[in-house]
């Protein structure tokens, strides 16, 4: 037996097994809650729906078409949440444009939802609820003449609702394919609530990721899925026969993220990055079998991921961080692996398909 699973390689580099003594166990607190943002209204070029909730009220979300009776903006969270407190302001710094008449709202199931405040002059205000609830939203009561302008929403809850600190709107398309309309919108909003930790994982300072993205299904396009510049291509019929398939949208994500503009960037480590935050940032577990007799660190793709992951383990937990800078700026050498970990990438290389072999042995015996 020739493959190998990444994750019984990485217990074997971690020594799992080994003894150790016990360390006191942290304090359980419980993780941030993803938001989805959607609302009925399209977004106004360059005011997207995330604005609403990013902290800063320079930001607006703005609708490109007036308010209508039936309009709403709503915020849908992963988990529920015990409502502390929720204030919305509308309008521009102005003061115009803000809503004179509407609703806000919760709802414990995301379905059916209850009125909480109205508002006036431009703002709802609203302390607590009795029971979690897991969606906001805004409602107008009737149709306006002007669009619906939303400069922030400030929530208090438990636990926390973590403002878009990378805001973005992805915006789909799916004229090629309408069937598949509904399957587009949810991969879109899962890779907007994934957006944040894909620029968490290849951060640098002063850089500001793309804010918005066009997602597009061809009935023509060959290959699975490409991205160039904000652009993201799909294959209509490739999503149709493996709609669970979403984390290759997540792949070419990263890559809109990544926005490396140098020639001298190895493909390999282009897509072994994008396929680490993949396969081991959203869904770990997923790699599949690693052909230990083929495999080498510019195999590229999940192979590579593999291989930058072992580096991560044992070397720099900061590697792709650091090689993701390199290559972002124009500064990518090969000499950077041995300025990391101390080996040269053939060395590193040498070392991580032993690691895979022995594994190997083991899963056989």
């Amino acid at each position: 037996m020739q493959h190998l699973m990444v994750s019984i390689v990485l217990m074997l580099t971690l020594g799992q097994g080994d003894s150790s003594p016990e360390t006191p166990k942290a304090k359980l607190v419980e993780p941030p809650v993803s938001i989805t943002v959607e609302s009925t209204l399209p977004s106004a070029r360059g005011m997207i729906r995330q604005f609403a909730f990013d902290g800063d009220p320079a930001t607006l979300f703005v609708s490109d078409e007036p308010i209508r009776e039936s309009d709403h903006f709503t915020m849908s969270f992963d988990r529920p949440v015990a409502l502390k407190s929720v204030a919305v302001v509308t309008g521009r710094p102005d003061s115009s444009g803000a809503l004179g008449s509407g609703t806000l709202e919760v709802s414990e199931d995301g379905k059916a939802f209850c009125e909480v405040a109205k508002f006036a002059s431009g703002e709802a205000h609203a302390k607590g609820n009795p029971h979690e609830i897991c969606a906001i939203r805004v409602k107008s009561e009737k149709s306006l003449e002007i669009p619906l302008i939303i400069r922030e929403f400030t929530i208090e809850s438990e636990p926390s609702l973590v403002p878009f600190k990378y805001p973005v709107e992805i915006q789909t398309d799916v004229s090629d394919a309408p069937e598949m309309k509904e399957w587009l919108e949810k991969v879109a909003r899962l890779c907007e609530r994934n957006y944040r930790m894909i620029n968490e994982e290849l951060k640098t300072e002063g850089y500001t990721p793309a804010r918005e993205i066009n997602m597009t299904l061809k009935k023509d396009y060959r290959g699975v899925a490409a991205a160039g510049g904000t652009r993201i291509t799909g294959s209509a019929k490739f999503f149709k026969e493996h709609p669970d398939d979403v984390g290759a949208m997540i792949h070419e994500t990263t890559h809109v993220v990544q926005h490396y503009r140098s020639r001298n960037n190895p493909g390999w480590l282009v897509e072994g990055v994008a396929d680490y935050v993949r396969f081991f940032k959203f869904e770990p577990g997923k790699i599949g079998p690693i052909n230990t007799a083929r495999a080498h660190y510019n195999s590229s793709y999940r192979v590579t991921a593999a291989f930058l992951a072992y580096l991560t383990e044992k070397y720099d937990k900061e590697i792709v961080l650091k090689l993701n800078k390199l290559m972002r700026e124009g500064n990518y050498k090969e000499d950077a692996f041995k300025e990391y970990t101390g080996k040269t990438v053939q060395e590193l290389d040498e070392e991580w398909r032993s690691v895979l072999s022995e594994g190997a042995k083991e899963a056989d015996d």
